[in-house]
C-alpha cells in the first residue's frame, strides 16, 4: 500500500501535536505518526496509572476534531525508500508514505551512564521508572532512591510517591549554588515556579551522585557520594537519569545536519535539508513549553504561513531563555565519567565491559573489536554513554531504523521509480 500526504509529522509529543494543529488550519493533508498508543509523547505518556494534564487532553481533543489530520498510533519509521518516501510499520502492516514536507518531532531519550551494579534488576532510568509506573507497575510500599540530574528526578519522584512509594533520597549531581541560582530565576517563568512548589521533596540533596548499586541477584541498596562523604541506603529500586539525549538518528539518516547534540534548525525551525523541519527536544532540551511553541512555528512555516510563525518568535525566545538556564545549572560534573570500573558493563546487550572499550580511539574501532552496539538496542544506550565518556560521535544510522517484519521490508520493492 502506498499513501501520499502534503505534510508528514514524525512524533506526536507536544511538538508534534502543536505542529499538526498549527498546520491544520491551512487545509493541507497531514499525517501524524507516533510509536505510542496515544498522542502525548514521553512527557504526557498515557497508562493505567497516568494522570494527564488538562492541556494534553485538550490538544488530543483538538487533533481528533481535525478532519484533515490522520493520526497513526504504534507506527514507526523503518527505512527511507527513496527521496521523500518512507517505509512505515505498525502492528498490522507495513506501507510507504510519500510526502511533500516533513517535520521531525522525534524527541529525546534518557542518558544512562554506566556504574557498578547498574545492570541489576531493580535499577532503571528515572524517566523509565516514571513510564513503568504510569503503565501500571506497582510500587506501593517500596523504598526508592532516584539519582542523576535535572528536574526529571523530581517529576519521577512525585509520580512514585503518588502511587505509594517511599522516596528515600533524590540525589542531584549539580552543585548547590548552581541549583539555587536556577531556582532564583524561576520567577521569570511563573508557571515553572508554581510547578516547583508541588515537586519539592525533603529528601532532595544537591552535590550527590550514585557510586554503586549494591546487591547479588537483584538490587538491595545503593552507595552514594553525598556532599563529599560516602553513604549507603537500603532500597528496593534505584532510578538513575543523567539528562537527555536528542533523538537525531532519523534526521541524520535523511541528511539533516547536527548543531551541538541536536538537529540544526533556523528561525523557521527548518533543517539544512529543504522541506524538512524539526521541533522539540530533537533540536535541544527546554521542556514542553518550548517544544509546543517550536512545533507551532514549524507547523505554520511548513504550510507557508510565515506571518503566524513569526508572531510566535518572542514566545520561543522566552522559553529558550528557560532552556539555557536549565542546561547551564544541570550540566554534568566530570566526576560522572569516572564511575565505571574496568569490569563494569557499558554495552549490556553484548556484555562488553569498560576495559574492552577504553583503549580504542573511536566507535567503529571499538565496535569491530568488541561487538559493542550490535545488540538489541543498536547502540542507543551505550552509544550515548560512550559519546559522553570518550567524546565519540555516534555512527550515522543505517536502515532498518527499527526492528521490522520481513513482509514490511518487502514493501521496498513497491517504491516508485524516479
Amino acid at each position: 500500500m502506498n499513501e501520499t500526504t502534503e505534510l508528514l509529522i514524525i512524533g506526536a509529543g507536544p511538538a508534534g501535536m502543536a505542529a499538526a494543529l498549527a498546520a491544520a488550519s491551512s487545509g493541507a493533508r497531514i499525517v501524524l505518526l507516533d510509536d505510542n498508543p496515544m498522542p502525548g509523547g514521553q512527557i504526557w505518556r498515557d497508562g493505567p496509572q497516568a494522570e494527564l494534564p488538562g492541556q494534553a487532553r485538550r490538544l488530543r481533543a483538538r487533533l481528533q476534531a481535525c478532519s484533515n489530520v490522520r493520526c497513526y498510533a504504534g507506527a514507526r519509521v523503518i527505512a527511507q525508500a527513496a527521496d521523500k518516501i518512507l517505509l512505515i510499520e505498525d502492528a498490522e502492516r507495513g506501507w510507504l508514505i510519500t510526502y511533500e514536507r516533513l517535520i521531525l518531532c522525534t524527541g529525546a531519550r534518557e542518558l544512562l551512564l554506566p556504574f557498578p551494579g547498574w545492570t541489576l534488576p531493580g535499577v532503571t532510568g528515572a524517566g523509565g521508572l516514571q513510564a513503568l509506573i504510569k503503565g501500571g507497575l506497582p510500587v506501593r510500599g517500596e523504598r526508592l532512591v532516584i539519582a542523576g540530574s535535572g528536574p526529571l528526578l523530581l517529576a519521577s519522584a512525585a509520580t512514585a510517591k503518588h502511587q505509594g512509594a517511599q522516596v528515600l533520597r533524590i540525589a542531584e549531581q549539580a552543585r548547590r549554588a548552581a541549583v539555587a541560582g536556577f531556582a532564583a530565576q524561576l520567577p521569570r517563568w511563573p508557571g515553572k515556579l508554581f510547578q516547583s512548589f508541588g515537586l519539592y521533596d525533603a529528601g532532595y540533596r544537591t552535590d550527590t551522585h550514585v557510586l554503586e548499586a549494591l546487591g547479588r541477584e537483584r538490587l538491595e541498596g545503593v552507595r552514594l557520594s553525598q556532599r563529599g562523604r560516602t553513604i549507603e541506603l537500603a532500597c528496593d529500586r534505584l532510578a538513575c537519569g543523567f539528562g537527555l539525549v536528542a533523538n537525531t538518528q532519523l534526521g541524520q539518516a535523511l541528511g539533516c545536519a547536527l548543531q551541538g547534540h541536536g538537529l540544526a534548525v533556523d528561525t523557521w525551525q527548518a533543517t539544512t535539508r529543504a522541506d524538512h523541519y524539526a521541533a522539540g527536544e530533537c533540536t535541544g532540551f527546554g521542556g514542553s513549553e518550548l517544544s509546543l511553541v517550536e512545533g507551532a512555528i514549524a507547523g505554520h512555516a511548513a504550510v507557508g504561513n510565515t506571518t503566524a510563525a513569526q508572531r510566535l518568535w518572542p514566545r520561543r525566545a522566552r522559553w529558550q531563555g528557560f532552556a539555557q538556564a536549565l542546561n547551564k545549572a544541570f550540566a554534568l560534573d566530570p566526576r560522572l565519567k569516572t564511575l565505571a570500573r574496568d569490569d563494569t558493563l557499558v554495552c549490556r546487550c553484548e556484555d562488553v565491559p569498560y576495559a574492552e572499550l577504553s583503549s580504542h580511539e573511536h566507535w567503529r574501532e571499538a565496535k569491530l573489536a568488541s561487538r559493542c552496539g550490535m545488540g538489541a538496542c543498536q547502540g542507543r544506550v551505550c552509544g550515548a554513554a560512550l559519546q559522553h565518556l570518550f567524546g565519540w560521535p555516534p555512527p550515522t544510522p543505517r536502515p532498518p531504523f527499527n526492528p521490522a517484519r520481513i513482509e514490511t521490508l518487502l514493501d521496498l520493492d513497491q517504491t516508485p521509480s524516479p
